[in-house]
């Protein structure tokens, strides 16, 4: 199906994607129980096949936590997509994101791909309506990236990444899955000032490496990096991303406070665990700013705790967009021997037996 076909016989659809909502009319199709993944493009629309899905790392964590085997948890996700046409974890709220090939461009699409182009989504697979066709038979439910059959749909607001050609899927996906948090932790240190300093909760990570190569990048005097365990720790110091390297439990807010010592003026929260606000606040100095990039955030905890510390700080929320974020961490990637050394790291452990 090329640029019309069926497409040019179908009304405007909004560019919001509201016309795919099936059941709740007048939501979001994040916030829709319900989407409608019909392969057929509206004309501002993109059909894609699809390759490989990644799940977001507080999705998978929580998938594997409930259902323990591969097998369980690969059968909950394939679950998901069929009820809600969409891939949306229901207990995070959260879903990751996708690789495909354009199958199909409606006529007054804006984003400007084209039939046969291979591209990464940058939005959320809880937006994103979706078909699976193969069952996921070829994933064994361990990883966050599940090879699958299927389609995917892009509205007229959705934002894709044609894939570089220099690097191989598995890192492009892993970069632009996380491509949100280095560029703003650029942009709020940046606006911090040359020297400030910044500490990154969850810093051996993928998100976490990228936005320490961002902070030191962008002038940070100090940049700390917390992690939970010694070997991590290990391979953060030898990637040399960071000044300091301490370790930590992020979900203990003292102790994380006395691991950091002198409060920053910058908290870069990547830890895809749930109870992480706390230590974030309490490590931060006053007049300054905790950046909370995990899916696992509370929004309840985060604000009210530090109202009942009496901390003066400003609180952000990474929506995962920032203008220019894919190529930005794609660069940080290719430019930072030791960012790659930690996303080598990950994906080694992530298929060690």
């Amino acid at each position: 199906m090329g640029a019309v076909g069926a497409a040019a016989t179908r009304t405007v659809g909004s560019p919001l994607g509201l016309h795919r909502v099936l059941d709740e009319p007048g939501v979001l199709p994040q916030r829709a129980r319900r989407l409608d993944p019909d392969p057929t493009p509206w004309p501002d629309e993109v059909v894609l096949d699809v390759e490989v899905l990644n799940l977001d790392a507080a999705s998978f964590r929580q998938l594997r936590e409930e259902h323990g085997s591969g097998a369980r948890v690969r059968a909950a996700v394939a679950a998901v997509v069929a009820e809600r046409g969409k891939m949306q974890n229901p207990v995070t709220g959260s879903g990751g994101m996708l690789l495909g090939t354009v199958r199909a461009v409606g006529p007054r699409s804006p984003l400007g791909l084209r039939v046969g182009d291979r591209v990464a989504t940058l939005v959320s697979l809880s937006l994103t309506p979706l078909r699976i066709t193969d069952g996921l038979a070829r994933w064994d439910g361990e990883s966050e990236q599940v090879p699958c059959a299927g389609t995917a749909v892009l509205f007229g607001r959705s934002i894709a990444a044609v894939l570089p050609p220099d690097l191989p899927d598995a890192v492009a996906l892993s970069v632009l899955d996380v491509c949100g948090a280095p560029a703003l932790t650029d942009r709020v240190v940046r606006e911090a000032g040359a020297g400030a300093s910044v500490c990154v909760l969850g810093g051996g990570g993928k998100s976490g490496s990228l936005s320490l190569a961002a902070a030191r990048a962008a002038g940070a005097g100090r940049v700390v990096a917390l992690v939970p365990t010694e070997a991590e720790a290990a391979a953060v110091r030898a990637a040399g991303l960071a000044d300091e390297v301490v370790l930590a439990d992020a979900r203990d807010p003292v102790a994380v406070a006395e691991a950091v010592g002198e409060p920053v003026g910058v908290t870069v929260v990547c830890v895809d665990v749930p109870g992480c606000e706390h230590g974030a606040v309490l490590a931060t100095a006053d007049g300054g700013t905790v950046v909370f990039f995990s899916m696992a955030t509370s929004f309840t905890a985060a604000a009210l705790g530090a109202e009942g510390v009496a901390a003066d700080v400003r609180m952000l929320v990474g929506n995962g967009y920032v203008p220019g974020h894919a190529e930005f961490a794609l660069s940080l990637y290719r430019a930072e021997p030791g960012v790659r050394a930690l996303f080598a790291a990950r994906e080694r452990q992530t298929h060690t037996p």
